[in-house]
């Protein structure tokens, strides 16, 4: 039987990195300050790390889940270079609105639903209740709490220092 450990979902683009719009390409992907060091410490902590973002550039065709799987392949590289891994990567390519008809359709993983997060609690023994989600967007949140799971609201800045503070927060009862 496998022991539930809980479990830190990130947003990317805003959180892990700067959101310059539709990041696709290593050359506009920058880390925010902190980002490694974040994941790296809840790796130590024995949580799972997810990331759970939506993609939409893919349904607008800006880019291809090939190039995004090209840059998420970059980034858990240069992450590894830290000490620190994401244990899953959940995208949502689908679009209402977008361009490219494959895509093109409402999807329950499309943040402010919960999907994402629900998939990932489903083939990961996670710990719900002791579970959090930081992201950029109210969307994020409202994911998070259709999850059943915290969410908290980062605004920039250090994402180490502010999930350290969360953290802190969350387990003093503050569950956002």
């Amino acid at each position: 039987m496998s022991l539930h450990r809980p479990a830190l979902f990130l947003d990317r683009d805003g959180v892990i990195n700067i959101d310059r719009g539709y990041v696709s390409r290593v050359e506009d992907f920058e880390f925010v300050e902190g980002a490694a060091e974040a994941i790296a410490a809840f790796n130590k902590r024995g949580w799972y790390v997810f990331v759970v973002t939506n993609q939409s550039g893919i349904a607008r065709n800006y880019y291809t889940e090939a190039d995004m799987q090209a840059l998420h392949e970059w980034m858990q590289a240069r992450l590894a270079e830290k000490g620190a891994h994401i244990d899953r990567i959940y995208f949502c390519p689908y679009h209402e609105e977008g361009e490219n008809p494959r895509y093109r359709k409402a999807s329950f993983d499309r943040k402010p639903k919960p999907g994402m997060l629900l998939q990932a609690m489903s083939e990961f023994p996670v710990k719900r209740e002791g579970s959090f989600l930081i992201g950029d967007k109210d969307a994020d949140v409202e994911a998070a709490r259709a999850a059943g799971v915290a969410g908290f609201l980062f605004s920039g800045g250090n994402l180490a220092t502010f999930a350290e503070w969360t953290l802190a927060s969350f387990e003093d009862g503050n569950r956002g």
